[in-house]
C-alpha cells in the first residue's frame, strides 16, 4: 500500500504541523504493509513565496523537522518536490486534460481569491493540477489529509480517471483520500486554529528564551490568581493537553480549579513540557539546520528514488501522448 504525503515549505513547521500531520505521517509510514511516499511541496509555495532563500531556508527547516521526528528514510521515500522534473511535467499533461471549470469551482482557490482580489496568480488556480500530479506520479493508493483537502483529491480522481478513459488504459492509479476524523485540531497562541497565516503559532524549535516569549502571549482570562479557573476554556490547558499525559492532565486539571494557581504557573509548566517532551527532537532540528551537508545526503538518496518511479509514469504517460 503506497500512502503519500506533501507538507509546504511556506514557512518552519510549527506545532499544530507536527501533531496533526508530521508524526501521524511518521507513524503510518512504520506499518510493514505501508510504503509511504513523504516530499516537501517547494513547488507549491511559490505561488506565495517569491524570496528564493527565504523558500531555500523554509525547505531546510521541513527537511529537519521529518528527520528530528524519526522518519526512516531507507525504509520511505522522502524528497524535495522542485528536484524531480516529472512533478512539472505531468502536471503540464493532466492541465490539458482538466476542465477550466472544476478549477473554478475549487473551494480553497475561491478562499484565496476573495482574500488576495487582482493579486491572485495563475499559480493557485492550477495548483489542483499540480497536486494532482504529486499523487499520480508515484501510483500512490492513499493520501491522508485533513477534511479542506477532499475537494482535492476527489479532482486528482476526476482528472485521472479523465485520463484513463481517454486512452482506454489503468494508466493512473485512482487514488482514495483518508481522512481521519480523530486528527487533532491544535489552538493558537490566540485560541483560533494555528497558523502561518494567523501568525498564531508555536515553533517548539526555537531557542529557550524565544521559545518562552511566545509561550507568554498565550491569550487567557483576567481571573484573579486566588479563584478557581475552568480549564475546560483555557487556551493553555488546551494545548499542555495535547502533549501531557493522563496523570499530568489530571493534576493540572486540580490546580486550576483548587484556585491559587495563575495562568503564568500554566504556561510555565506547559513550556517546560515542550522542554522536555521534544528534547531529543530538538537537538536533532538543530543539528540537520547545522550539518548541511547531512540534510543533503538525506534529500538526495530520497530523490533518486523518487525519479525512478515518477520516471516509469512519464514513460507510460509519453507513450500514450505521441511524445516517445
Amino acid at each position: 500500500m503506497r500512502v503519500l504525503t506533501g507538507i509546504q515549505s511556506s514557512g518552519r513547521p510549527h506545532l499544530g504541523n507536527i501533531l496533526g500531520a508530521i508524526k501521524p505521517a511518521i507513524e503510518l509510514s512504520k506499518q510493514p504493509d505501508n510504503e509511504s511516499f513523504l516530499f516537501i511541496a517547494d513547488l507549491h509555495s511559490l505561488t506565495t513565496i517569491k524570496d528564493g532563500t527565504l523558500r531555500r531556508e523554509y525547505t531546510r527547516a521541513v527537511a529537519a523537522t521529518w528527520l528530528a521526528f524519526g522518519l526512516d528514510t531507507q525504509k520511505n521515500t522522502f524528497w524535495r518536490q522542485s528536484r524531480v522534473a516529472e512533478h512539472t511535467e505531468l502536471c503540464w499533461h493532466l492541465t490539458c486534460f482538466t476542465p477550466i471549470p472544476m478549477l473554478n469551482n475549487a473551494t480553497s482557490y475561491k478562499e484565496k481569491a476573495d482574500r488576495a482580489g487582482a493579486s491572485v496568480n495563475s499559480g493557485l488556480f492550477v495548483y489542483p493540477v499540480l497536486q494532482a500530479a504529486d499523487i499520480l506520479l508515484y501510483d500512490a493508493n492513499i493520501i491522508p489529509v485533513g477534511k479542506d483537502q477532499r475537494q482535492h483529491i476527489e479532482m486528482t480522481r476526476d482528472i485521472a480517471s479523465t485520463f484513463n478513459r481517454e486512452y482506454n488504459d489503468e494508466v493512473f492509479v485512482i487514488p482514495e483520500a483518508r481522512i481521519d476524523e480523530r486528527l487533532m485540531t491544535v489552538p493558537g497562541i490566540d485560541g483560533a486554529k494555528m497558523s502561518k497565516s494567523y501568525n498564531n503559532y508555536i515553533d517548539i524549535f526555537l531557542p529557550e528564551n524565544e521559545l518562552w516569549k511566545v509561550i507568554k502571549k498565550i491569550k487567557s482570562d483576567s481571573t484573579p490568581l486566588e479563584e478557581p479557573k475552568n480549564p475546560d476554556t483555557d487556551i493553555t490547558f488546551q494545548l499542555y493537553s495535547l502533549l501531557a499525559s493522563d496523570e499530568q492532565i489530571a493534576e493540572m486539571r486540580r490546580l486550576y480549579e483548587g484556585g491559587n494557581y495563575g495562568y503564568g504557573m500554566a504556561k510555565k509548566a506547559f513550556y517546560e513540557l515542550i522542554l522536555s517532551q521534544f528534547a531529543t527532537e530538538r537537538e536533532r532540528f538543530n543539528y540537520y539546520m547545522i550539518n548541511n551537508d547531512a540534510l543533503e545526503a538525506e534529500l538526495q538518496a530520497g530523490e533518486e528514488k523518487a525519479r525512478v518511479i515518477a520516471g516509469r509514469t512519464i514513460q507510460r504517460v509519453r507513450e500514450k501522448l505521441g511524445f516517445n
